[in-house]
């Protein structure tokens, strides 16, 4: 799928700056990752737990359901595989919440996503990026520093949580943030699912 342009979307070199609510702003001492929902025990990493996890590096194209699309991105992070890895699941788990910061809230923000999508080298928990313009440089506040969740290139970003704070994982798909508000809940940009 690399650099291929869906439908209705136009090319940027630029990584424009969208979200709703504050900018979190991280405090190593009191972040925490939570992995819990259909899990045989719930799961709780601090920073440094999870940023001692196996590291990826991995291209992957972004589009924005405001009609943008960037390619040319470099991300470094933590798979959602390396996670996925920390916890057992119970049976029948097939969808996850990735949840953020917004406004305050840890678990404030969300998007839902397939379990099965997830599981590639383009599902990424990223701290780091590079592109054409710029060398690597950490991701900043803006951008969802400490870490942020970049999805495969087959979802909006809109699916990619800024200032994760956790997984919940699920046997039946629910509504994350945006879907609330109308949104898609597959949200591929191949075939223009913006909205319900």
């Amino acid at each position: 799928m690399t650099n291929q342009l869906p439908p209705g979307q136009f090319e940027t070199d630029k990584w424009p700056v969208l979200h709703q609510g504050d900018v979190y702003s991280f405090n190593q001492d009191t972040w925490t990752f939570k992995l819990f929902g259909e899990v045989k025990e719930e799961v709780t990493l601090r920073y440094d737990d999870v940023m001692s996890l196996p590291k990826t590096t991995s291209s992957i194209d972004m589009h924005c359901v405001t009609t943008w699309s960037k390619f040319g991105n470099a991300f470094e992070g933590i798979a959602f595989r390396e996670l996925l890895k920390q916890v057992q699941l119970k049976e029948d788990v097939n969808f996850v919440k990735i949840f953020g910061y917004y406004n305050g809230d840890r678990f404030g923000y969300s998007a839902n996503l397939p379990l099965e999508k997830l599981l590639g080298d383009d599902a990424l928990f990223v701290y780091k990026w590079k592109d054409e313009h710029r060398d690597w440089e950490t991701i900043s506040p803006k951008h969802g520093y400490p870490l942020r969740f970049i999805p495969p290139a087959s979802f909006y970003l809109w699916k990619g949580t800024k200032w994760v704070s956790g997984i919940q994982f699920m046997k039946e798909d629910e509504e994350g943030f945006w879907e609330e508000l109308g949104y898609s809940m597959t949200a591929d940009p191949f075939k223009e699912e913006r909205y319900k």
